[in-house]
Protein backbone atom coordinates (compact mmCIF):
# COMPACT_ATOMS: atom_id res chain seq x y z
CA UNK A 1 0.00 0.00 0.00
CA UNK A 2 1.53 3.60 -1.09
CA UNK A 3 1.83 6.59 1.10
CA UNK A 4 -1.66 7.92 0.06
CA UNK A 5 -3.21 4.47 0.62
CA UNK A 6 -1.66 4.65 4.55
CA UNK A 7 -3.40 8.43 4.80
CA UNK A 8 -6.65 7.34 3.18
CA UNK A 9 -6.43 4.45 5.95
CA UNK A 10 -5.65 6.59 9.09
CA UNK A 11 -8.12 8.88 7.68
CA UNK A 12 -11.14 6.35 7.77
CA UNK A 13 -10.12 5.16 11.18
CA UNK A 14 -9.85 8.26 12.52
CA UNK A 15 -13.46 9.27 11.07
CA UNK A 16 -14.99 5.92 12.83
CA UNK A 17 -13.11 6.12 15.53
CA UNK A 18 -14.06 9.33 16.62
CA UNK A 19 -17.79 8.67 15.91
CA UNK A 20 -17.63 4.89 17.28
CA UNK A 21 -19.99 5.58 20.82
CA UNK A 22 -22.67 6.99 18.16
CA UNK A 23 -22.25 3.71 16.54
CA UNK A 24 -22.35 1.50 19.53
CA UNK A 25 -25.42 3.77 20.23
CA UNK A 26 -27.09 3.05 16.87
CA UNK A 27 -26.18 -0.64 17.21
CA UNK A 28 -28.44 -0.46 20.88
CA UNK A 29 -31.46 1.37 19.53
CA UNK A 30 -31.81 -0.15 16.30
CA UNK A 31 -32.51 -3.48 17.22
CA UNK A 32 -34.45 -2.12 20.01
CA UNK A 33 -37.01 -0.22 17.88
CA UNK A 34 -37.22 -3.48 15.86
CA UNK A 35 -38.05 -5.75 18.99
CA UNK A 36 -40.46 -2.90 19.82
CA UNK A 37 -42.08 -2.91 16.32
CA UNK A 38 -42.48 -7.12 16.49
CA UNK A 39 -43.36 -7.35 20.43
CA UNK A 40 -46.24 -9.68 20.65
CA UNK A 41 -46.90 -9.34 24.64
CA UNK A 42 -49.18 -7.20 27.03
CA UNK A 43 -49.32 -3.92 25.74
CA UNK A 44 -48.40 -4.79 22.55
CA UNK A 45 -50.09 -1.82 20.92
CA UNK A 46 -48.35 0.44 23.01
CA UNK A 47 -45.39 -0.60 22.33
CA UNK A 48 -46.06 -1.53 18.78
CA UNK A 49 -47.72 1.88 17.53
CA UNK A 50 -46.45 4.18 19.93
CA UNK A 51 -43.00 3.68 21.73
CA UNK A 52 -41.62 2.83 18.50
CA UNK A 53 -42.12 6.43 17.37
CA UNK A 54 -39.72 7.26 20.43
CA UNK A 55 -37.21 4.64 18.94
CA UNK A 56 -37.40 5.75 15.31
CA UNK A 57 -36.90 9.41 16.52
CA UNK A 58 -33.90 8.89 18.24
CA UNK A 59 -32.03 6.44 15.41
CA UNK A 60 -32.68 9.25 13.31
CA UNK A 61 -31.42 12.21 15.82
CA UNK A 62 -28.13 9.53 15.54
CA UNK A 63 -27.99 9.40 12.08
CA UNK A 64 -27.78 12.82 11.60
CA UNK A 65 -24.77 13.26 14.54
CA UNK A 66 -22.89 10.43 12.89
CA UNK A 67 -22.64 13.32 9.63
CA UNK A 68 -22.44 16.20 12.55
CA UNK A 69 -20.87 14.83 15.49
CA UNK A 70 -20.97 18.54 17.76
CA UNK A 71 -22.69 19.02 20.13
CA UNK A 72 -23.75 22.72 19.14
CA UNK A 73 -25.65 20.51 16.17
CA UNK A 74 -27.43 18.74 19.03
CA UNK A 75 -30.35 21.09 19.23
CA UNK A 76 -30.78 21.70 15.49
CA UNK A 77 -30.61 17.76 14.75
CA UNK A 78 -33.09 16.90 16.85
CA UNK A 79 -35.72 19.45 15.78
CA UNK A 80 -34.77 18.65 12.35
CA UNK A 81 -35.75 15.28 12.90
CA UNK A 82 -38.75 15.98 14.78
CA UNK A 83 -39.82 18.75 11.91
CA UNK A 84 -39.29 15.66 9.45
CA UNK A 85 -41.13 13.45 11.29
CA UNK A 86 -44.42 15.47 11.76
CA UNK A 87 -44.14 15.96 8.42
CA UNK A 88 -43.91 12.30 7.46
CA UNK A 89 -47.26 11.96 9.84
CA UNK A 90 -48.79 14.37 8.14
CA UNK A 91 -47.99 12.75 4.70
CA UNK A 92 -49.87 9.87 6.02
CA UNK A 93 -53.66 11.40 5.55
CA UNK A 94 -52.40 11.84 1.57
CA UNK A 95 -52.93 8.63 -0.17
CA UNK A 96 -51.56 8.71 -4.05
CA UNK A 97 -51.27 5.11 -5.60
CA UNK A 98 -47.43 5.36 -5.62
CA UNK A 99 -47.19 5.66 -1.44
CA UNK A 100 -49.43 3.28 -0.87
CA UNK A 101 -47.56 1.09 -2.91
CA UNK A 102 -44.34 2.28 -1.41
CA UNK A 103 -46.27 1.91 2.56
CA UNK A 104 -47.43 -1.99 1.52
CA UNK A 105 -43.72 -2.81 1.77
CA UNK A 106 -41.86 -3.93 4.91
CA UNK A 107 -39.03 -0.73 4.73
CA UNK A 108 -41.96 1.32 3.07
CA UNK A 109 -43.98 1.11 6.07
CA UNK A 110 -40.98 1.34 8.43
CA UNK A 111 -39.38 4.72 7.23
CA UNK A 112 -42.68 6.91 5.87
CA UNK A 113 -45.78 4.79 7.73
CA UNK A 114 -48.77 3.74 7.07
CA UNK A 115 -51.93 5.34 9.04
CA UNK A 116 -51.71 9.01 10.15
CA UNK A 117 -52.32 8.96 14.04
CA UNK A 118 -52.14 12.05 16.37
CA UNK A 119 -51.33 10.04 19.95
CA UNK A 120 -47.63 9.30 18.43
CA UNK A 121 -46.68 13.20 18.76
CA UNK A 122 -45.78 13.01 21.96
CA UNK A 123 -43.58 9.80 21.47
CA UNK A 124 -41.96 11.68 18.65
CA UNK A 125 -41.51 14.94 20.81
CA UNK A 126 -39.66 12.12 23.72
CA UNK A 127 -38.05 10.71 20.98
CA UNK A 128 -36.40 13.89 19.86
CA UNK A 129 -35.60 14.58 23.66
CA UNK A 130 -33.74 11.70 24.13
CA UNK A 131 -32.30 11.55 21.06
CA UNK A 132 -30.91 15.97 21.62
CA UNK A 133 -30.10 14.37 25.47
CA UNK A 134 -27.67 11.54 23.41
CA UNK A 135 -26.26 14.01 21.19
CA UNK A 136 -25.37 16.44 24.01
CA UNK A 137 -23.89 13.33 25.99
CA UNK A 138 -22.37 12.08 23.63
CA UNK A 139 -20.99 15.35 22.01
CA UNK A 140 -19.54 16.75 24.87
CA UNK A 141 -15.88 17.77 23.43
CA UNK A 142 -16.06 15.71 20.64
CA UNK A 143 -12.65 16.72 19.43
CA UNK A 144 -10.80 16.73 22.53
CA UNK A 145 -12.86 15.00 25.23
CA UNK A 146 -13.84 11.32 26.04
CA UNK A 147 -15.27 10.85 22.41
CA UNK A 148 -11.94 11.44 20.47
CA UNK A 149 -8.60 9.34 20.95
CA UNK A 150 -5.30 11.10 19.83
CA UNK A 151 -3.73 7.72 18.92
CA UNK A 152 -6.28 7.83 15.80
CA UNK A 153 -6.86 11.58 14.70
CA UNK A 154 -5.55 12.42 11.29
CA UNK A 155 -4.60 15.56 12.68
CA UNK A 156 -0.88 16.56 13.93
Amino acid sequence: MGEKGVMYLKAVISYFWRRRWIVLALCIVTPAGFLLWFYDGPGRRWFNFYLTCTAYDVFWCLVGFFFLPKRENAAKIALGVFLVTCGLEVLQLWRPAFLQQIRSTFLGMALIGTDFVWRQFPYYIAGSLIGWLLMHLLGRGTEDGWLSDKRYSSRP
